[in-house]
């Protein structure tokens, strides 16, 4: 599974209780749309930094990095690459 396939059905079967990827756009802001809140997201980075061996810092939580599927993407991809 790619990270996307990873994240897509990570969300969708945790916070919108479906299967079905229609529901979940890349862009769609996790925030704003209600997907997720505070507790939600502290959830989805113990998911992401498990999932894919790497740490977030404090500094690091931001929706620049957290908001999106595609943000999420481009955040672990330069997380990765700094290692």
């Amino acid at each position: 599974m790619s990270m996307e396939e990873v994240l897509r059905t990570y969300i969708l079967e945790n916070y919108l209780f479906s299967d079905d990827p229609s529901e979940l756009s890349n862009s769609d802001s996790f925030l704003e749309q209600g997907i997720l809140d505070s507790t939600g997201i502290m959830e989805l980075i113990s998911f992401v930094e498990e999932h894919c061996a790497i740490t977030i810092e404090d500094e690091e939580m931001v929706p620049e990095n957290l908001d999106s599927i595609d943000n999420l993407i481009k955040f672990i991809a330069r997380k990765k690459n700094a290692v």
